[in-house]
């Protein structure tokens, strides 16, 4: 494969006068020191079993949205009785009602607090807001007892959570460009997707392992064993999210000039969203963000209703489809770690491209051999979330790439915020197709029509070698 023809400008340039390695040129080849690389890759590890443990797996799939928020006579109904069904539907769905919200709030928050961040040079200090209110969130889902009072609590908890996590990544995205550059920015972007996914791999393991011991003894009464993993999640982040905060060092010293008012901060960010698209130097920064929009919605839609699928139509039960959990983070973390190597090497879009294919045609394997029993999901799944990961990282490294110097927060702000716009996108062509046809199957077909989107938006992007 040839080499892209279009180079990017520097990411940031040296502040003279700095303590420590601040807003590295990626144009250079001064490598930051390991120490700082794996402080950074660490806050992926240590808030993953937030999306691993409680929002895919193990949390909601097994807990909130199950028989134990329903009324004791409704639950008493058989697995297929219809008005059992209906109400556990309605807990599926309220669940995605929390989800909108929490994507409505990321819309409107995380590109303005991303672009203060940028001005005062306090991406640490936003870092640091997203993820004690993240801890917070989880501590509380302590207080989440099977009542049926008790399940708008969960879901305003997980809701919030989600949103203090994407403020955080706003800003862990934005710290990437001190300690990368031009050679080796896709590998560790790479490596910090790749320990995301290993630390919910270990995470799911103790879970697995505690349960093979029937949790040691312990009741199962009043949701204990479930609560205990929030409780368990919230100290795992507290413990791994420190070295960050520690050792990686802010990516610049801020832009005094765009300080402004909270409000007239949305203004600001409407001229730069029409800067980027008006401007020959970021216009594509901008179509990068409407497409990586479309497709990463696709990418999410694969970990939201993965276990769904399994469960459902494959006929997963727990330990199945916590060992599926673990097998597909060990994959995703393996082949992103991987992937970050030919990132730098090959381009990270034609990593996408690449991803985003094979995931298109795994999926329509799943679809049109569901009735070939469990294996098919194992090798389609994993298969899937083998693409998964590295899609994620090279979007990551791509954007980065194409960021202006300066600029960070607000464009990884961006990000978060066009993912958000697009965040209905999969769920909603899952919706729509499950109500048409009455079989979840056919929820799969919406996922992939996604990916296809995204695909066919990202085709005419320039690389952002």
């Amino acid at each position: 494969m040839s080499e892209p023809e279009e180079r990017a400008e520097p990411l940031a340039t040296a502040k003279s006068g700095a303590v420590g390695v601040i807003g590295l040129d990626l144009r250079g080849d001064t490598p930051a020191p390991k120490k700082q690389v794996y402080s950074w890759a660490l806050w992926d590890w240590a808030t993953q079993p937030f999306n691993s443990v409680i929002l895919t797996f193990i949390f909601t799939a097994l807990y909130l949205v199950g028989p134990d928020f329903l009324p004791a006579d409704i639950a008493a109904l058989g697995e297929k009785d219809p008005v059992r069904v209906a109400a556990e539907a309605d807990l599926a769905s309220g669940l995605g009602l929390g989800s909108t919200i929490a994507a409505l709030a990321i819309l409107l928050l995380a590109p303005v607090l991303g672009q203060r961040a940028d001005a005062a040079g306090k991406q640490k200090l936003w870092l640091g807001i997203g993820t004690g209110a993240l801890i917070v969130s989880m501590f509380g889902l302590w207080f989440v007892t099977p009542q049926v009072s008790m399940f708008w609590v969960g879901v305003a908890l997980i809701s919030a959570g989600t949103v203090f996590q994407e403020i955080a990544a706003v800003n862990s995205n934005a710290m990437l460009i001190g300690i990368a550059n031009q050679k080796t920015i896709g590998r560790i972007s790479g490596l910090g997707w790749g320990f995301g996914y290993i630390g919910g791999i270990i995470a799911l393991v103790i879970v697995v392992v505690l349960d093979a011991f029937d949790w040691f003894g312990m009741s199962t009464d009043n949701g204990l064993p479930f609560r205990l993993i929030a409780v368990g999640c919230a100290v795992w982040a507290i413990v791994f999210s420190i070295p960050i905060f520690l050792n990686v060092p802010e990516p610049s010293l801020g832009r005094p000039e765009r300080k402004v008012g909270f409000f007239a901060s949305y203004g600001l960010l409407v001229k730069d969203v029409t800067g980027l698209y008006r401007s020959p130097e970021t216009r594509n920064t901008f179509w990068f963000l409407l497409a990586s929009a479309v497709f990463r919605d696709g990418l999410s839609g694969v970990f939201t209703f993965g276990a769904v699928i399994a469960s459902t139509i494959f006929g997963f039960e727990f330990q199945e489809l916590v060992i599926f959990g673990i097998a597909a983070n060990l994959i995703a973390g393996v082949s992103t770690i991987i992937a970050g190597l030919f990132d730098d090497r090959f381009g990270p879009k034609r990593i996408i491209l690449l991803s985003l294919a094979s995931m298109t045609i795994a999926g329509l394997v799943v679809f049109f051999l569901r009735d070939g029993g469990t294996m098919v999901f194992w090798i389609g799944g994993l298969v899937l979330c083998a693409f998964v990961g590295p899609a994620q990282a090279a979007a990551r490294s791509f954007l980065a790439r194409v960021t202006p110097a300066g600029r960070e927060g607000e464009i990884f702000g961006l990000y978060a915020t066009t993912g958000r716009a697009a965040s209905w996108m999969a769920s909603g062509a899952w919706t729509l197709l499950i109500v048409l046809t009455s079989q979840t199957a056919f929820g799969i077909l919406g996922i992939v029509v996604v990916l296809i989107a995204g695909f066919l938006l990202l085709l005419p992007v320039k690389s952002g070698r």
